[in-house]
């Protein structure tokens, strides 16, 4: 497999030791898969911050929201028979599954794309209500006229789905809900109308029939969605067979929309791909690229959280420079960057 991606030299850009936690009494265990806007003369990361209580022998506890917005710490003990703590991501209680972490999304800014802060002033968005009391996840960003949409993954105890908020000035936002219902994530809304219709990208997933498939969906409004098709599988014996799913946004190209997406094989790498859609009718796959554009190589990228990952839900574009935003391992957060033309050349167009 090749690898077409030239990170940057100063990654990791932002690790977990670089932020303060949210509140007192959690600490902050990953920063995940940034969503990625530019606004007011600069790059902004929408981070997925995913934080924990501070564990104590014999006893094993994980946060989360009560349906007042407030963080709830629970304790369960370490040895209990019908506790399953084999997945560092989930915890298995009781026949009832919960994360070991709560995630929220936080803002951060730069003037250059590499070194980034904190603003004053509120820079945090958190779940709210019962449908995300285990917290928010992986928010892509999409800008249509002069509204921002904010896609991301939804968790509770009754599934995991795609909500969404809209804002004009990352100040106010509107809440619209869940807007794919469980089982769905990797949402990406497409950043212009085609033909008078608003396109997103989305991954409901099947246990049984089916897969872990990407899918496109059509909307008059850029809430509500229908004419639902499967557009992208799951390869054999690839470097994508077990899951794929949305990065960003597609990039508009003169040969098509680009889409980089990332899949996953058995042994649960995470790697980067390819492919193209029509320029009016995105339902049409151009082309699929056969090897992915960029594998978890580095040290960063091996070893974390959750190593063997990079995942991508966000980027800028500058002529023929794509700059990605990627999260590494489950732990950090990294840059690199790639050639329109070099991607579309891997496609074959």
């Amino acid at each position: 497999m090749t690898d077409i991606a030239r990170r940057f030299p100063q990654n990791p850009l932002l690790k977990p030791a670089d932020l303060p936690p949210s509140e007192e009494g959690l600490h902050i265990i990953c920063l995940l898969n940034p969503g990625v806007f530019r606004f007011e003369g600069k790059t902004w990361l929408i981070v997925r911050v995913a934080e924990n209580a501070v564990q104590k022998e014999g006893s094993i506890f994980f946060p989360v929201l009560n349906e007042m917005g407030k963080t709830e710490i629970i304790e369960l003990p370490a040895e209990h028979p019908e506790l399953i703590t084999t997945d560092p991501r989930v915890i298995r209680y009781m026949g009832l599954d919960y994360l070991t972490t709560l995630s929220h999304l936080r803002l951060l800014c730069s003037d250059d794309g590499i070194n980034f802060y904190e603003p004053k002033g509120p820079n945090a968005l958190f779940g709210i209500g019962k449908l995300e009391a285990f917290g928010i996840e992986d928010c892509r960003v999409s800008k249509i006229d002069d509204t921002f949409y904010l896609t991301f993954t939804s968790v509770s105890g009754n599934g995991v789905g795609v909500g969404m908020r809209t804002t004009k000035n990352w100040r106010i936002f509107e809440r619209h809900g869940m807007i794919l219902p469980p089982h769905n994530k990797d949402c990406a809304i497409f950043e212009e109308r085609i033909n008078g219709k608003y396109y997103c990208l989305h991954r409901p997933s099947s246990v049984d029939i089916g897969g872990n498939f990407i899918w496109i969906a059509e909307s008059p409004d850029g809430v509500h969605w229908g004419n639902h098709q499967c557009i992208i599988k799951t390869r054999k014996d690839s470097w994508d067979s077990t899951r794929v799913g949305a990065g960003a946004a597609p990039i508009k190209t003169d040969k098509g929309w680009l889409e980089i997406y990332h899949g996953a094989n058995k042994q649960h790498q995470y790697c980067l791909g390819a492919f193209l859609l029509d320029l009016n009718d995105p339902t049409k796959v151009i082309a699929h690229a056969k090897d992915p554009i960029m594998i978890p190589t580095e040290p960063y990228e091996l070893s974390g959280f959750f190593g063997n990952v990079v995942f991508t839900n966000g980027h800028v574009v500058d002529g023929d420079t794509i700059t990605i935003y990627y999260g590494a391992s489950d732990e950090f957060v990294c840059g690199a960057t790639f050639s329109i033309q070099e991607i579309l050349a891997k496609l074959g167009v």
